[in-house]
């Protein structure tokens, strides 16, 4: 047990293990064939308490400030190779907004069926032309008073086939830069919001991720998040949050890279004795275990400054990028290490290769994290 988890929280990370051995292995390949997972596995994930562990009891959460809850339904999902779950999107990014900004009539509307699985969310940021650089949203909402007209298109958005609800950064003011920005949150049946395809990926297969358009939808004032011309301040504030998340799965996959090629040594065998008994297999995974250690100690640093308030953008940049890059970096040798069967799907190393490449990527690329690393540096 790693020194930041706790014996309770160790027997979460039962619960959750059984859930996805359970409820979720099983089926998964299915999943992937399908291009998406069933709803109802968002309500038995509700109905276990893994979702919104940061609602407050009064809008039907468990009340739970604690991120390591979060972080181990991250680990549990990627060691069990469950990767279509957009639970995390879910749980660890959209839902935060909502609890810190949302108004006591919004929490009381969208928080309860958020928690319960019955409502599931997504956020509305990358556009066809406008991806890390956020400045070149051109979703205009435009002021009517007593709502806003909504108009543009977005992509790659996770959870948008399934998505209740939609937190959408609009251009709300043209003339006032950053802080000409605004959440709106668009809700399933509002006139003019449509879906368009569930993309195709190379890995991910189960996670639902989709065009989303929107042609003058009447989004009413009442479904205006926080205040109008904060969107993008919202946005950086809870960007270390999201970067950690990803770098938590990241350790995590290593970890699980690292497993998968320590049986394949053991078992495969080649001229006459196990592949792990070759000094070059055997050095090669001793390496590969270092840096998923070094990772994830620097990950769980990381975790314990978020717990206490205390994780800046620069360290959540460095996390993100050193986990994600390490990530893709033991899954590619881990391919290697299978040879032909490293090619083959039906082995879990093939596809952790496949679903890996989007975390480099996603939540910020590499170079932006090591933009605004060197930007703390003053160079």
């Amino acid at each position: 047990m790693r020194d930041i988890f706790t014996a309770e929280h160790e027997d979460f990370r039962q619960t959750v293990r059984t859930f996805m051995d359970k409820e979720v292995v099983p089926f998964h390949d299915q999943w992937e064939k399908d291009g998406i997972v069933p709803r109802e596995i968002w309500k038995k994930a509700g109905d276990l308490g893994l979702l919104c562990f940061d609602v407050a009891e009064e809008f039907g959460g468990p009340g739970v400030d604690d991120f390591r809850y979060n972080v181990i339904v991250s680990e549990e999902q990627t060691r069990a190779g469950a990767n279509g779950l957009g639970f995390s999107v879910h749980s660890d990014i959209i839902v935060p907004y909502l609890s810190a900004i949302a108004n006591d009539e919004q929490k009381a509307r969208w928080l309860p069926g958020c928690v319960s699985g019955e409502t599931i969310t997504a956020i509305a940021m990358t556009e066809p032309g406008a991806g890390s650089d956020l400045q070149g949203i051109r979703t205009t909402a435009v002021d009517k008073g007593d709502h806003y007209v909504l108009n543009g298109s977005k992509t790659f958005i996770s959870n948008g086939i399934h998505a209740d609800l939609v937190i959408v950064v609009a251009r709300t003011d043209a003339a006032a830069g950053h802080l000409g920005f605004s959440l709106l949150v668009v809700e399933e049946g509002m006139a003019g919001f449509e879906r368009g395809r569930n993309l195709e990926k190379i890995g991910l297969h189960a996670q639902d991720t989709a065009e989303l358009s929107f042609s003058d939808v009447v989004v009413p004032k009442e479904n205006l998040l926080g205040e109008e011309g904060q969107g993008f301040i919202y946005l950086m504030q809870n960007l270390p949050q999201e970067r950690l998340i990803i770098a938590a799965q990241a350790a995590a996959a290593c970890q699980h890279v690292v497993d998968l090629c320590i049986d394949y040594a053991k078992t495969r065998e080649a001229f006459g004795k196990p592949i792990g008994k070759f000094q070059h297999n055997r050095f090669l995974i001793a390496e590969m275990a270092t840096e998923a250690r070094v990772t994830q100690t620097f990950v769980d640093d990381c975790l314990k400054k978020h717990l206490d308030g205390k994780l800046d953008t620069t360290d959540a940049s460095m996390a993100k990028w050193w986990a994600t890059e390490t990530q893709n970096k033991l899954v590619n040798q881990g391919v290697q290490l299978h040879g032909g069967y490293g090619y083959m799907l039906e082995y879990p190393i093939a596809k952790a290769y496949l679903d890996s490449r989007i975390s480099t990527i996603y939540g910020g690329t590499t170079e932006i994290q090591k933009e605004i690393i060197g930007r703390s540096l003053g160079i």
